[in-house]
């Protein structure tokens, strides 16, 4: 991972509710009530559940993710009209190791 895409991740995480994000993600079952159209959490979360528990306006909600999923640390699946949400684990096992290395 080189330097531009270490900051990138960096800046897509310095905001307190978007680090919250992910780690709400790391364990959807236990952050995130059960999803009634799928029946599972395979896909990630519904964006509307993510909203609401971050207590935050849908156009913020939106502009965070948008900046995480272009950080790649997102993977996004349509289901409709609504979008879910995971966490690209393997970008931030990358992310994390990169760190460690260079610092």
């Amino acid at each position: 991972m080189d330097d531009r895409k270490i900051l990138e991740i960096t800046k897509a995480i310095s905001n307190a509710t978007r680090l919250d994000i992910l780690k709400w993600l790391k364990d959807p079952e236990a952050n995130f009530p059960p999803h009634k159209e799928l029946g599972h959490f395979n896909d990630g979360v519904c964006g509307q559940h993510i909203k609401n528990k971050s207590g935050l306006s849908q156009p913020t909600i939106s502009h965070y993710l948008s900046g995480m999923q272009r950080a790649d640390l997102l993977i996004t699946t349509r289901h409709g009209k609504w979008t879910y949400f995971k966490r690209n684990e393997e970008v931030i096992k990358e992310y994390l190791k990169a760190i460690s290395k260079q610092l």
